[in-house]
């Protein structure tokens, strides 16, 4: 019997069925239990589907025999789908890994590593577009677009780009009559760009781009631009005299602009453009667009295809950054951050920070290309969106002129060991600034961090959803008896983390002043410590600090704010097993020298950056055998918690980056 045939019996029967059983699903009707006609014309079905030309196919009788389960289905004639092929393997070498880093798939987006630029905003550890009405406007230059609309500011016009997938930007100025353009010589692969003069309506220049800073992120940028999405495969260069000889019947402009790029624009002219020289007998630059046809040994995020060597030099090779993103070392001069991204060499001391926690900007550059521009510098626009938005948010440096005089060895680096906030030193009175004390009934057993506007944390053993039961001292040294900068605000609401039994984390909310929209009078004692956004911030053995009025050495309670230096310790769960959960971390002494004990519960442990910027990167929790040989102090991860803090307290409260 032919299959269509077969198809009109099939209906036929379902037909059948309906009329016997009513409005019956179909799949209930594959068990024989509810539909007994079903049954039969499974038989009749498989027997008329038996072909006798196929004397290798089993009869009818010997399918329903293989098939002695319920429910009695119609056989499945689809093939089952074959499953995707698993991503090449890359070799490891002294550069690129390690392998559980490449598996992670990181790209430039993955800001839990590297920074958003100020047209996008880091949530839940990846890089999205903001919108264009959010990015600063003080003291920008306006951009006109490819529309021959005129934007505010750069980081306008690339907030729209961002959202849209197309280039939007032109150039730089108020003169929107013409716009940037680029060509790539199909022959050649030479590329021409022409610039609009910003100061002269209707004029704008062709150049030829100059071979010496011309590397791959700016060949990617410009392939992309051309409708290549995975960009360039090689670039190039050619001298001058060469490429008129060759091509006598070409006309080629006979000035070349320099133009570096970072990988992310869209469009040569989002790139940092300098002056234009004649070309002489200077090689030009050319490039090769990529095709799917690449084979590489690296396989990008994003599916292109490089060379190994290629990966970990600073330069944004794979369009993504995937390349740079896990790395060991650096080739070619690139600087290695301590997260394992290598950045180009010119983002060494440029201004900028780079590196997570600053190293960038703390060290000489071995080399770094300075050319004067006539051209508006998308770098230099960045970075005064970048400062304007990091301006919003004053943390992580206490303020000097109030911190006493008094002689204290360096932050507790001794040549005695130190004993633990169990027995660390007394701070000075105004040195902790971000240290608060949580009273409840007139009662001290906690510690907190104040992290600026309304807002402290602290841990949720700490708190009960009393307000009223506690008070927040800040600027308190003796734990017994208020200092003339000491002040006292009650609390409006405590909000604790709905599963505070692992995640340990809590914060206080506090009472406004009458007619204010402060907590508290402005004290030159009291400074914000910064929130982390990503728990790459800082690496193990990492030295940090910790205070509170907790146990000292001898077993009683501290008199006086104390503190001490501790180290962050790896693979905490090798200590505690099965206690310790995702938002926990150690740090302390394995020596059991250094550590934090009760009484010093929801305190910070502090972490300062290259540039000297402090961050809360623990919140004191629990432990076993303050200060005994293995058993570090067990601390809640503040970063970890990063997109809940920001939940209730608002951007503007916690983010100093990637805002």
């Amino acid at each position: 019997m032919h299959r269509a045939t077969n198809s009109h019996l099939y209906k036929l029967v379902n037909l059948l069925i309906t009329l016997l059983y009513g409005d019956v699903p179909i799949d209930v009707c594959n068990y024989i239990l509810f539909c007994p006609f079903r049954l039969i014309f499974n038989v009749f079905y498989l027997f008329f589907q038996w072909n006798p030309a196929d004397s290798e196919l089993p009869s009818a009788i010997d399918q329903i025999q293989q098939k002695q389960t319920f429910p009695f289905l119609i056989p499945d004639t689809t093939t089952a789908p074959t499953p995707a092929p698993t991503p090449e393997a890359t070799e490891e070498d002294d550069y690129l890994g390690p392998p559980e880093c490449l598996d992670k798939k990181l790209t430039r987006a993955s800001c839990d590593l590297v920074f958003c630029p100020p047209w996008e905003r880091c949530i839940e550890g990846q890089c999205s577009c903001k919108p264009p009405y959010l990015c600063p406007t003080e003291g920008v230059t306006p951009v006109c677009g490819r529309d021959h609309r005129q934007y505010r500011s750069y980081c306008q016009v690339m907030a729209l780009s961002c959202r849209t997938k197309r280039p939007a930007m032109s150039h730089f100025g108020e003169n929107c009559e013409e716009t940037f353009e680029t060509s790539i010589d199909s022959e050649t692969g030479v590329i021409k760009v022409s610039i609009p003069d910003p100061k002269t309506p209707g004029a704008k220049e062709d150049f030829l781009i100059c071979r010496k800073l011309w590397d791959m992120a700016a060949a990617n940028v410009a392939c992309k631009n051309h409708g290549k999405p995975l960009g360039a495969v090689n670039v190039g260069g050619i001298h001058f005299s060469t490429l008129k000889n060759n091509h006598p019947h070409k006309h080629f402009p006979g000035s070349c602009v320099s133009i570096r790029c970072q990988g992310y624009e869209t469009s040569l002219a989002e790139c940092v453009i300098y002056d234009n020289i004649r070309t002489g007998n200077r090689k030009v630059a050319t490039v090769t667009c990529y095709n799917a046809s690449q084979d590489s040994d690296f396989s990008c995020v994003n599916g292109k295809r490089v060379s190994q060597k290629q990966t970990c030099d600073g330069v944004d090779d794979c369009g993504d950054r995937s390349d740079e993103m896990c790395c060991k070392n650096c080739r070619n001069g690139a600087h290695r951050c301590k997260t394992g991204v290598c950045v180009h060499k010119d983002a060494l001391r440029d201004g900028q920070i780079d590196c997570l926690d600053g190293h960038d900007e703390s060290v000489e550059p071995k080399f770094a290309y300075t050319s004067e521009t006539q051209y508006t510098s998308p770098k230099k626009e960045t970075r005064i969106s970048r400062e304007h938005l990091e301006s919003q948010l004053y943390c992580g440096i206490p303020n000097a002129t109030t911190v006493d005089d008094e002689e204290v060895e360096d932050r507790g680096r001794r040549s005695v060991r130190v004993k633990r906030v169990v027995g660390g030193i007394p701070a000075r009175p105004t040195q902790i600034q971000w240290q608060v004390a949580i009273e409840e009934h007139r009662k001290i057993d906690c510690g907190g961090a104040y992290i600026g506007g309304c807002w402290v944390i602290t841990a949720a053993h700490c708190v009960r959803p009393n307000p009223s039961a506690f008070m927040v001292k800040f600027s308190l040294w003796k734990k017994s008896r208020a200092q003339n900068t000491t002040d006292i605000v009650p609390v409006e609401e405590i909000r604790i983390h709905p599963n505070s039994y692992e995640n340990d984390i809590a914060l206080i909310k506090l009472e406004k002043l009458p007619f204010k929209n402060k907590c508290f009078v402005d004290n030159p004692a009291v400074s914000a410590v910064c929130v982390p956004w990503s728990t790459h911030l800082f690496q193990p053995n990492h030295t940090c600090s910790i205070s509170g009025w907790g146990r000292t050495a001898d077993g009683k309670a501290a008199q006086v704010l104390l503190w001490a230096n501790v180290s962050l310790i790896d693979d905490c769960q090798r200590f505690y097993k099965g206690r310790f959960k995702p938002g926990m971390m150690c740090a302390g002494d394995l020596e059991g020298s250094v550590d934090s004990c009760q009484g010093d519960s929801g305190g910070p442990l502090v972490c300062e950056d290259e540039l000297g910027v402090s961050y809360l990167w623990g919140i004191v929790s629990w432990g076993e055998k303050c200060g005994q040989p293995g058993f570090p102090g067990v601390y809640t991860q503040v970063a970890h918690y990063f997109e809940w803090i920001r939940l209730h307290t608002g951007w503007p409260a916690v983010t100093k980056f990637n805002s």
